[in-house]
């Protein structure tokens, strides 16, 4: 593992995915995740979906019963967002199918066990949308939240934007402009336009007294943050 981490940053990506399969043999967690992430995100090794999938089923298989204060536990959590995302929409050419039920299967499990922030968020997603179960605004905004409050910058927006429309949640235009506040801050102004483009709208379509009571939120939050 360390041979890999060192092969890894050196640039030297096909020695440490060699060092790293040594080690995912050895059934080493962090070796099997790194090992997916490089297969599912082309970085050093031909991009391979299918090969990404079975290094984190290999952690969702052998890690299920980790504790969520254990060395390992974010890893674990991160290997079954991954294969929530997979079973989302299948990988074509392969027997990985499509398979909703078990992408929200994936997402619950690791947003409710291993409080994960981004299985709460991609969690929040299908109940927005009504993916895979019925659509409930009350509970995307019950996951958002709590993703929100670990710094989930995606969630914090579309919790935002829940709060300051209204839409199927207790409109709070104030409290929503606060968390689209938090959002932009910490946005890519690149690749996060659309993060931007719902804090302006919200900004313009609140009163003076909603705008200073946000930033009333702001302060709040901040200060309880440190």
């Amino acid at each position: 593992m360390r041979v890999g981490v060192r092969d890894y940053n050196a640039g030297n990506k096909l020695g440490a995915a060699r060092a790293l399969e040594y080690a995912a043999g050895q059934g080493h967690a962090l070796a099997l995740w790194k090992l997916g992430r490089m297969y599912a995100d082309g970085d050093g090794v031909p991009h391979d979906d299918l090969k990404a999938f079975e290094y984190f089923s290999k952690i969702a298989d052998e890690n299920a019963e980790e504790t969520p204060n254990s060395l390992n536990a974010s890893v674990v959590a991160s290997a079954f967002v991954a294969l929530g995302t997979y079973f989302l929409d299948g990988i074509k050419g392969t027997y990985v199918k499509s398979d909703v039920m078990r992408a929200h299967e994936m997402f619950r499990y690791a947003a409710s066990y291993f409080g994960d922030s981004n299985a709460q968020y991609n969690l929040a997603r299908l109940y927005l949308e009504g993916t895979g179960v019925d659509s409930d605004a009350r509970q995307a905004a019950r996951w958002f939240n709590l993703a929100a409050e670990k710094g989930h910058i995606q969630a914090q927006a579309l919790l935002g934007h829940l709060r300051v429309t209204g839409e199927g949640v207790p409109r709070q235009c104030a409290r929503g402009l606060m968390w689209l506040t938090l959002a932009r801050d910490g946005a890519d102004p690149v690749k996060d336009k659309w993060i931007s483009s719902l804090y302006q709208k919200a900004l313009e379509g609140a009163s003076d007294e909603e705008r200073q009571t946000a930033l009333a939120y702001l302060d709040g939050f901040l200060k309880r943050k440190r």
